[in-house]
Formats: structure tokens, sequence, C-alpha cells
């Protein structure tokens, strides 16, 4: 090549490479101004625990269709909780659950008309059920505050339990018994409220979520049941808010 046609190549080529785009002059990295702190710092431990109970008595209750209706129910759970922030507002940790109902109905009439009636009385369930859970956070900061923030939790749940079912009495009286296994993954956004430097109210609730369950059951220890249930839930379930104190060490 002779230097005549090395400098036309040159100039050719700077020419090619002065090239503006219409608009590449005008782009700037886009920014949507959220300001993100350290609101949860890195090595921080979480601890904390969820605790709820609730009772009811009813005698001679009414309501829509249920009539004189009378018995009693109670529900305990208790979740303690551990994790660990590997990175600013990011943690990841375990928690374990216990729960237990029981439910007692000693009569209740069903009437959808004048001519159509069913009475239910003598029955009896009583469950409980545990599990373990992974579960992974990402905090954020309402702004500058340090005080309130949101947190978004993911949950890879595994458990089990086992009810008992009884109904009738005297020589009417049947039973049954279950065994169950259950998996759920799911996520739980939720809002932080810090009282102080160490502890702070928690509330989440599941929007979120795939859940399956297989159970067993004996009925009058000789019909053998087995059932499996999957599920998936993409709304927000009230019945799953969950209410906890959590101290940050």
């Amino acid at each position: 090549m002779t230097n005549r046609l090395k400098v036309l190549f040159a100039v050719v080529l700077a020419s090619l490479c002065s090239i503006v785009l219409p608009g590449a002059a005008a782009q700037e990295r886009f920014s949507r101004d959220i300001e993100q702190i350290s609101f949860i710092p890195k090595g921080l431990w979480i601890t904390g625990v969820s605790v709820s109970y609730s009772q009811s008595n009813q005698d001679n209750y009414q309501f829509l269709v249920i009539e004189n209706l009378s018995g009693d129910t109670y529900t305990f759970k208790v979740s303690p909780m551990l994790m660990f922030a590997f990175k600013d507002n990011l943690a990841a940790g375990a928690r374990v659950g216990y729960s237990r109902q029981r439910t007692r109905l000693d009569a209740a009439d069903i009437v959808l008309d004048s001519e159509t009636e069913y009475n239910v009385d003598n029955l009896y369930s009583i469950s409980h059920s545990y599990y373990g859970m992974g579960a992974f956070r990402q905090y954020l900061s309402l702004g500058s505050n340090t005080r309130f923030g949101l947190f978004n939790e993911v949950q890879l749940q595994i458990g089990g339990g086992q009810a008992k079912i009884c109904s009738g009495s005297g020589e009417s009286l049947t039973g049954t018994y279950e065994r169950y296994l259950d998996l759920n993954v799911g996520v739980a956004p939720g809002l932080i409220v810090f009282l102080n430097n160490y502890s702070a109210l928690e509330v989440n609730v599941g929007v979120l979520g795939f859940d399956y369950r297989k159970t067993r059951s004996v009925t009058d220890q000789i019909y053998v049941a087995n059932r499996t249930v999957s599920s998936a839930n993409f709304r927000i379930n009230l019945f799953s808010i969950t209410f906890g104190v959590a101290f940050y060490l």
C-alpha cells in the first residue's frame, strides 16, 4: 500500500469514528434518584420471635344459616428466628415454628329453609404442626429515615404434623387420624419499625407462594386413604399476616 493510500485510509477511518448518531449526544445515564442508605449494616445478627394465641367460646350463637352453635376453640403459634446480615441491607438465616389448634363443637344446627335442617354435635378436632424455614431478606429504607423501612422475605419451608378428628358418641363414635408433610415456597414483604437502636417491631404478609401437601389418613383404624394437594397463591392472604419482635445485635 502506497503512502498516499495509507493517508487516505486514515482520514476515512477518523471520519467514521467522529460520526455521532442522532440523539446519541443527548443520551445520559438514567437515574431514578432512589436514595439507598445502610439501613441494616453488614455484620448484624438478627434474632426474634413471633407468638400468637387466640381463643373463642360460643353458647347458642347464631350466624347466617347456623343456629344454636355451642363450643370453643383455641389456636397457639410460636416461631423463633435467627438471621445474619452478610452484606448491607441483605440477610439470610432460618426460622422454626410450632402451632397447635383445638376445636370442640358441642352442637350446631344448619338451617337452609323451613324444611331443610342438619344437626351436628359432639365434634372434636385437635392438630399440631411444626416446620423449618430458610429465609432471605432484602431491606429498603424509606429515604434517609433509619427508623422505618421495608423488607422483602423469600421463604423456603418444609414441615409436617398430625391431626385427629372425632365425631359422635357411644356406639356411633367415629374418628380419623392424619399425618401430613408440607412444602412451601413463598414471598412475604413486610414493614419494620425500630423502637430503639437494637429492637424493632415487624409485620409481614404472604402475597405469593406455592404449596404442596401429602396426607395419609386412617379412619376408625380400618380405612386408609392418601391425598395430595398442590396450590399456588398470587394474592394477598390476610390469614398469613405475622406480627413479631426482632433484635438487631
